[in-house]
């Protein structure tokens, strides 16, 4: 049996480091993008998505505007303010969510179907274009939402809304005659069908996601079919030519060995291919799984977490290619990789997988959104120099400042709903194993049903500033439990006392497991000091390059403290990174380096010379690059030439 997240109900996060961005969601973000979905943030690029809504159930006229799949900017806000409800009620918050939710379901069609675009624009062609509508996409993120509302308040409305729709679905596609053999241009719906298979026991919804993940690849590809029908019409022209590599339909998924095409898109199908491996005990599902996770791990994946290294189609490449100044990391790609590790980590127990999670949450994700919660990146570069972020060149999607809102907004409610949903990263429990799995060292308390009473959790801990983790469990039933806290793979010294008394405990699978027969607090501590970390010979953009690394942070130098041109600057590693705690960023560690810098005045002002350019001793100060650009404009860097 799968260790499971706890609910986030029981869950109360009270945390140096992560309450500032938590906190935002309920007092900052949702507000934001409240007002940006009714198109009320001036300078901001228009949403619209509530007005479709408004022309889809009759209530006005007007086109539709926006992407196809414009409907999943509200679907993925609901879906964070179900989360936020259920740690931090607030009457006015859910009385506007229900009016939305009353809106979404007077734009949903007599026979279930919800999908604004189609609605509006062309009613006679649904499901006719799976590889670009977006319609099961859509739904997917639909479905997420009203799962989500339902566990945070309760009311099933909206769930029933989605239930009808899931229906629909489920009587559309399938192998049987007369139903459409095709499955969602952009994965997605399989996971919104597994979790309201497990909210309502409706097994065909586990059985329907089970059908798209199975047909995926195999016999002649539906999409480019799709293509070949006479009159048919492109919405994205860069369609033209289409490789099914892009939408991981290329081969059968079971037989996928690498990570290929739009990034979001695959690491969102491998949410649903590690959910459907355990629910069916499919092991061959479960070694696609693990493979995948290999390749883009070890060999597609960014040292801040960020996968999907190229800018055009948002996709992966080939192994090693990690270019730093025009990659894309998109937010949402490490959202959904983070997803499918934690996924990993409940089935196997395997905490390796937390380690990536841990290290996409900290860093690339967090980089996506500003400390106000206001302004948003899309892209997550390891390198910029602002004046050369031109449009129409290789570098026009990479921003130098975070932008209001974006014309396709995909990453900034996906932040939310993540920021919102922390709770279950931290705890996981196994039921069956009575294990307590401690993910992430977040200060705050837990409750846990044990059936008879209930088993409380507090935490407490300046991570990951300082690393010391106090852990106090009370309730502990009779027959006790296993308490497994994960030993980080960049842990010195890792070390387990009661009170005074270091505690033996078995390393397995990375967890530190400790038999708890009785209530007890347990100290934790290790040693994570900041570190010159290098890339494989094979990362051609990194060789002869360190970056600063601090347990799961990764740092970057920026402008404002280190001067212009920072591809000037050396490091010298022989020489210990220094660790100062800073008022900066509400408080951080901040480090510093000694190196030199190439004189810009012994050069001259000729393009090439032969002479050797002098360089002189300077003091490098590097920030946690989650911040970087919260204090203006500059160049950044994460990679720095090592003297």
């Amino acid at each position: 049996m799968r260790s499971e997240s706890l609910d986030l109900k029981q869950i109360k996060i009270k945390d140096a480091f992560w309450s500032k961005h938590v906190n935002l969601v309920k007092d900052s973000i949702i507000p934001y993008q409240w007002d940006v979905m009714n198109d009320r943030i001036a300078d901001a690029e228009s949403s619209h998505c509530l007005e479709n809504f408004r022309i889809a159930a009759g209530l006005k006229e007007g086109e539709f505007y926006g992407a196809v799949f414009q409907d999943t900017d509200i679907a993925k806000w609901l879906e964070a303010v179900g989360f936020s409800l259920a740690y931090c009620p607030d009457t006015e918050l859910e009385q506007t969510a229900d009016e939305v939710i009353d809106l979404i379901a007077k734009a949903q069609q007599e026979d279930g179907y919800i999908n604004t675009y189609f609605t509006i624009n062309a009613p006679d062609k649904r499901w006719s274009n799976l590889c670009e509508g977006h319609e099961l996409y859509t739904a997917g993120h639909l479905m997420e939402a009203a799962a989500a509302y339902y566990q945070g308040t309760g009311k099933r409305k909206f769930l029933d809304c989605m239930c009808s729709f899931a229906d629909l679905i489920c009587d559309t596609f399938g192998t049987q005659e007369g139903k459409i053999h095709g499955y969602p241009g952009h994965q997605e719906v399989e996971i919104g069908l597994i979790k309201l298979y497990r909210l309502t026991g409706e097994r065909r919804y586990l059985e329907q996601a089970k059908y798209f993940i199975d047909q995926r690849g195999v016999g002649e590809n539906y999409f480019l079919k799709e293509m070949a029908e006479p009159g048919h019409q492109l919405i994205f022209p860069e369609f033209h030519d289409y490789d099914p590599r892009y939408s991981q339909s290329h081969m059968p998924v079971r037989e996928q060995n690498t990570a290929e095409g739009h990034a979001v898109r695959a690491v969102y199908m491998y949410c649903a291919m590690a959910d459907l491996a355990y629910e069916y005990q499919d092991k061959e599902l479960m070694a696609a799984c693990e493979r995948l996770w290999e390749n883009i791990t070890k060999k597609r994946m960014y040292l801040t977490g960020g996968i999907g290294s190229s800018g055009i189609l948002e996709r992966f490449t080939t192994d090693y290619d990690l270019p730093n100044e025009y990659n894309y990391s998109e937010t949402c790609a490490s959202i959904g990789l983070a997803l499918f590790g934690l996924r990993m980590a409940q089935i196997t127990g395997c905490a390796s997988y937390m380690d990536v999670v841990e290290r996409a949450l900290y860093n690339n994700v967090l980089a996506g959104i500003a400390l106000d919660g206001k302004s948003f990146f899309y892209v997550n570069p390891l390198e910029v120099w602002p004046d050369a972020c031109m449009e129409r060149t290789s570098k026009e999607h990479v921003k130098a400042v975070r932008q209001k809102w974006f014309g396709v907004a995909c990453c900034p409610p996906n932040i939310a709903r993540t920021l919102a949903s922390l709770g279950q990263y931290i705890y996981s429990f196994n039921r069956e194993e009575k294990e307590l799995y401690v993910n992430l060292f977040v200060s705050g308390e837990a409750e846990i049903d044990m059936g008879k009473g209930s088993m409380h959790i507090r935490m407490e801990t300046e991570f990951p500033w300082k690393n010391q983790v106090s852990i106090q469990v009370t309730g502990v039933p009779e027959d006790g439990i296993r308490l497994m806290i994960r030993i980080p793979g960049y842990a010195e010294e890792f070390c387990i006392r009661n009170g005074q008394e270091k505690i033996a405990f078995e390393n397995n699978k990375g967890y530190a497991a400790v038999n708890v027969m009785a209530d007890g607090s347990y100290e934790v501590s290790f040693e994570a000091p900041a570190q010159f970390v290098r890339a494989n010979p094979k990362v051609r953009a990194d060789v002869g390059r360190v970056a600063f690394v601090r347990g799961p942070l990764v740092y970057c130098l920026e402008e404002i403290d280190n001067g212009e041109n920072l591809s000037a600057l050396y490091v010298d590693t022989e020489q210990k990174l220094e660790e100062e705690m800073s008022e900066l960023f509400g408080g951080s560690v901040i480090l510093h380096a000694k190196g030199e810098r190439v004189v810009q005045a012994s050069w001259g002002e000729e393009l090439y010379s032969a002479r050797k350019p002098e360089r002189e001793p300077v003091m490098l100060t590097a920030v946690p690059y989650a911040f970087w650009n919260n204090r203006g404009r500059g160049e950044m860097a994460v990679w720095v030439k090592e003297r």
